[in-house]
């Protein structure tokens, strides 16, 4: 956010730079630059730098299409300007005319010519490497938790369930839309968690849930604490 905010102060200092006046008697001398830069200059320039590497030909010829666009150049004209160099004010305008002629011809058409040339094909999509990996192997458990009418985690932030370290909620399913929660997230009435709990932790991590459910947040408070009746569950737990 903060480069886009750079950028666009830049592009408007840049423009406080520019009288639209001015640039008539320096359009066609421009484009006559331009048109030499983009099948002489540059190609040349391309095919030299490139030589040492071996790059195919149909990526130097899209290289030597791409003009140039941003404001680098514009900020590099404006160095004759302060420097005082005679007739510097007409660089900049010829250099700020092939920028815009550059990115209003030369940019829409690269998609195009890559195309052609077959650069923008892809041998085909790389799998994913995804594994598959059970909780047995993690040692963890996967707690399935319903919010029944009455209980007294209603109104409870996620975060407020001072759950154990080794333990998380990580989906909440709520009118048959799942969602990840953020500490703030706020438990309803119906709600279904899936909390993870690993292997040390996973009583304690039931007890909490329970005493929550009595309790409510100030469980500790009010005597409901981790020390309440245990009930294991295989798959569900009722608070």
């Amino acid at each position: 956010g903060l480069g886009w905010i750079a950028q666009i102060g830049m592009f408007v200092l840049l423009g406080l730079l520019v009288t639209p006046h001015e640039m008539g008697d320096d359009i066609v001398p421009a484009l006559l630059i331009g048109l030499v830069l983009t099948m002489v200059a540059r190609p040349l320039s391309v095919i030299a730098s490139l030589l040492p590497f071996r790059i195919p030909w149909q990526e130097q010829a899209l290289l030597s299409w791409a003009g140039l666009r941003g404001a680098v150049p514009i900020i590099l004209a404006t160095i004759p300007m302060v420097s005082g160099i005679a007739e510097s004010k007409r660089i900049f305008n010829i250099v700020f005319v092939l920028v815009v002629v550059y990115t209003l011809v030369q940019g829409p058409t690269l998609p195009w010519l890559a195309r052609k040339l077959r650069l923008g094909e892809s041998a085909g999509a790389a799998d994913l490497g995804i594994e598959s990996a059970p909780l047995e192997r993690l040692r963890g458990h996967l707690l399935s938790v319903a919010i029944p009418k009455g209980s007294r985690m209603h109104g409870v932030e996620v975060g407020e369930l001072r759950l154990p370290p080794g333990a998380a909620v990580t989906l909440v399913v709520r009118e048959s839309k799942s969602f990840v929660p953020m500490p703030t997230t706020v438990l309803r009435l119906g709600d279904e968690l899936l909390v993870v709990a690993t292997d040390p932790v996973r009583d304690a991590t039931e007890r909490r849930l329970r005493a929550v459910g009595q309790g409510g947040k100030l469980a500790d408070w009010l005597g409901v604490g981790d020390g309440g009746t245990e009930h294991r569950t295989q798959h569900r737990t009722g608070l």
